[in-house]
């Protein structure tokens, strides 16, 4: 029976159901709402505490971790500056990114994958975020591996795929609304997310969207402490679009709302810089031929993505 609202999804459901129901969830919406999935409240509760402190800093001190040419891979990316594929206006956001440390001579080290930037206060921030990274590239990999078995491969298809893959974690600052904002301009655009998949915590707070295949925008509130999961265009690109990857938004709150500060903290999970895109067999049918014949690299896809968003010349 087809799904008719975003259902919530414990992580603890046995294995074989839980395939199921994420699967069902992300064919049907390309979101899901994950409860359960084992991150400490206390490590989340000590990450959105120095969340707030470092984007309450002075802005020449934020902007000092900000560097030209790395496209937002790593540190800060100023108010402004990312606009969503197609927009006209630029996002009403800041934000950090913290992403896979490397050895020098790995094989991978440089190909959008730079040495991570700390800022020097406010105290923890490495360590908590370093911490927070590492959970969430687990419970990452325990989602793709359901997916994996919905899509009738083996629950570890996935593992050599995201081994040493160009995750990102982004901490991300609305502030409040400022009166001069451009007519039209909105927190975060209508958009497609970049990777395999994203693991988002911070959508309590109004806001997040997603559009039905019918075209409506749905709230996505997912209970306190729970994810927001969606599929991305990696992922879309690689099952034929079996698995779609839903246009969403982080709408502009109303009233008293407007006057506040808005934080979230997405972690972006891609595949291996060097993984080369091959549409798998059994999404491939009569009815929906490969759209897909020409192979890539996950590095090159993304490199012409971040062009598209602004966070590349």
């Amino acid at each position: 029976m087809p799904l008719k609202t975003l259902p919530v999804i414990s992580l603890t459901t046995a294995p074989d159901a839980l395939s199921r129901e994420l699967g069902e969830s992300f064919q049907t919406f390309g979101f899901a709402m994950v409860k359960d999935h084992g991150i400490a409240p206390d490590l989340i509760a000590r990450a959105w505490k120095l969340t707030a402190e470092f984007f309450a800093l002075p802005e020449d001190e934020k902007r000092s971790y900000y560097i030209e040419g790395l496209g937002g891979a790593r540190g800060y990316t100023p108010f402004g500056t990312e606009i969503a594929k197609g927009a006209k206006r630029h996002d009403l956001k800041e934000f950090w990114h913290v992403g896979r440390d490397l050895p020098a001579d790995h094989p991978l080290a440089g190909m959008s994958m730079f040495p991570n930037i700390w800022p020097t206060r406010p105290e923890g921030f490495r360590e908590t975020f370093e911490e927070l990274y590492a959970e969430f590239d687990r419970v990452g990999a325990r989602i793709l591996a359901r997916i994996a078995v919905w899509l009738g491969l083996d629950e570890h298809w996935f593992d050599p795929a995201i081994e040493d893959g160009n995750s990102v974690m982004r901490l991300l600052h609305y502030p409040p609304l400022p009166a001069d904002a451009e007519p039209g301009a909105i927190r975060a655009g209508a958009h497609e997310d970049i990777n395999l998949i994203t693991l988002l915590l911070g959508a309590e707070e109004a806001g997040l969207e997603l559009r039905t295949k019918s075209g409506d925008w749905i709230s996505v509130s997912p209970p306190q402490g729970a994810l927001a999961v969606n599929i991305g265009d990696m992922l879309q690109r690689l099952t034929n679009h079996v698995l779609p990857s839903t246009t969403h938004r982080v709408r502009n709150p109303e009233g008293e709302r407007a006057q506040h500060s808005r934080y979230s903290m997405p972690f972006f999970l891609h595949l291996r810089s060097d993984f080369r895109f091959e549409t798998l067999a059994q999404c491939i049918t009569d009815e929906n031929p490969d759209r897909y014949p020409v192979s890539i690299t996950a590095d090159d896809y993304l490199q012409e993505r971040l062009r598209e968003i602004g966070l590349k010349k």
